[in-house]
């Protein structure tokens, strides 16, 4: 992504260090030595393209961990999966190797966060199989924070957990987040004037949608930092303390190319496209040019905090198999989301993409902060859809309380295909 340092010989060149993490993991990895038989190693760019469906697909074949295994599976020590809301949850296994590798990147990223030795982190969930902010937990663990979590409580318990103990980091999901800003207020508990001064907020496009990002910072008083990663690829990106809205990626541990997500031609720095991802250190389960299918757009520009991590300007973009394709337009969840999150009346919303008709319908049910909401919303958010985004949809309120709230990933879109009449083919996007 950016051009080796001679004076820093942890930047060596992409070909470089791409070729050491093939000699340690051939021909021992299954999966690899099979993709790349009879192929070039010495030129990143001739090497094919790794693949969700790809992936899902070896897993299938060889249940139930698959062939990308570089050690025997006695080395392995740790188990996570994907949420698997579009589908079957893809597995991964970890060596402690790996896992300490991964947590050495967290500890580069608390510091591109500023955070300090007196901080106090709370992880207000429960810790499921799916990676998640498992990470974050035991790196800062390990470099002494004072840590506490979260499982097993109500919001309301866990507002005053939070408050008891003086905590100042929150790690959570921007839907989470904003949930316990609801609580916060239904309990009368002023989270601006808590100690709270940060949330790390991960697992959705949230930390980088201006008006959701706004609407946690006023609840919480409190900075929002955003943060990237994949349970298959690792944690990788953290936003800086001194640029918001954009994600430094940790180059040192991992290979970023940009592709056309239509040719797969590289694209110059500066312009949107699909982000693919090479891990450098996680040795046990490596992944090499993986098609993450998150847009993003390299900032070429110096960064005021002085890192010489790339930076994603405005984070994750989107994703490109989430866009909805509606009557001749093309919009991301996020750029819904956006719209929704700029109406203060607006507690959470739901979408549904009807197809089952010749012209596809776009169904957004929106609960209201208050009973008192009327018709007079209903126009504005007509309108809004009419003027962002040049077509029109079918907005409805339903009462407060009536849509649900979640803890991790929010699963806000549901799809009606024509195909057999049923609902939820694809869901949670």
């Amino acid at each position: 992504m950016t051009a080796a340092r001679e004076d820093d010989p942890e930047r060596t060149s992409p070909a470089l260090r791409l070729r050491d993490l093939l000699r340690t993991i051939l021909p021992h990895n299954a999966f690899y030595a099979a993709k790349f038989a009879g192929l070039p190693l010495d030129d990143p760019s001739r090497l094919p393209f790794t693949t969700k469906a790809e992936l899902l697909a070896d897993q299938a074949a060889h249940p139930p961990y698959g062939s990308n295994l570089t050690y025997p599976r006695g080395r392995y020590s740790r188990l996570h999966q994907t949420s698997g809301t579009s589908g079957r949850p893809l597995r991964w296994l970890d060596t402690p190797e790996s896992w300490s590798w991964m947590l050495d990147g967290w500890d580069r990223m608390f510091a591109l966060m500023g955070l300090r030795a007196d901080d106090r982190l709370f992880f207000p969930f429960s810790f499921g199989p799916f990676l998640g902010f498992w990470t974050a937990f035991e790196a800062a663990a390990r470099r002494g924070f004072f840590c506490l979590p979260g499982g097993g409580m109500s919001g309301g318990a866990r507002l005053r957990f939070l408050l008891d103990n003086e905590v100042t980091v929150v790690f959570c999901t921007p839907t989470y987040a904003l949930h316990l800003g609801e609580a916060a207020r239904a309990e009368g508990i002023d989270l601006a004037a808590s100690p709270v001064r940060a949330l790390v907020v991960a697992g959705e496009p949230g930390g980088g949608i201006a008006p959701t990002r706004q609407r946690i910072e006023t609840a919480w008083g409190a900075r929002v930092f955003d943060h990237s990663g994949l349970t298959e690829v690792g944690p990788m990106a953290v936003e800086c303390v001194a640029n918001p809205m954009g994600l430094h990626v940790l180059e040192d541990s991992f290979l970023v190319e940009v592709i056309d997500p239509a040719t797969a031609a590289p694209l110059p720095v500066g312009e949107v496209g699909e982000m693919v991802v090479t891990n450098l250190g996680r040795l046990g389960s490596p992944l090499i040019r993986y098609r993450t299918g998150d847009m993003v757009r390299v900032d070429p520009r110096p960064c005021p905090c002085g890192s010489p991590y790339p930076r994603l300007d405005g984070g994750i973009l989107g994703r490109g198999d989430d866009m909805i394709h509606l009557r001749g337009n093309n919009v991301y969840p996020s750029a819904i989301e956006s719209l929704l999150r700029r109406f203060p009346e607006v507690a959470e919303y739901r979408i549904e993409i009807d197809r089952r008709a010749a012209l596809s319908a776009l169904r957004v049910e929106v609960e209201a902060t208050s009973a008192g909401a009327d018709e007079g919303l209903l126009t504005r958010l007509d309108q809004a859809f009419r003027d962002e985004f040049l077509f029109r949809a079918e907005v409805r309120l339903v009462p407060p309380g009536t849509l649900p709230r979640f803890e991790m990933k929010a699963k806000r879109i549901n799809h009606r295909e024509h195909r057999e009449h049923r609902e939820g083919i694809k869901e949670g996007e």
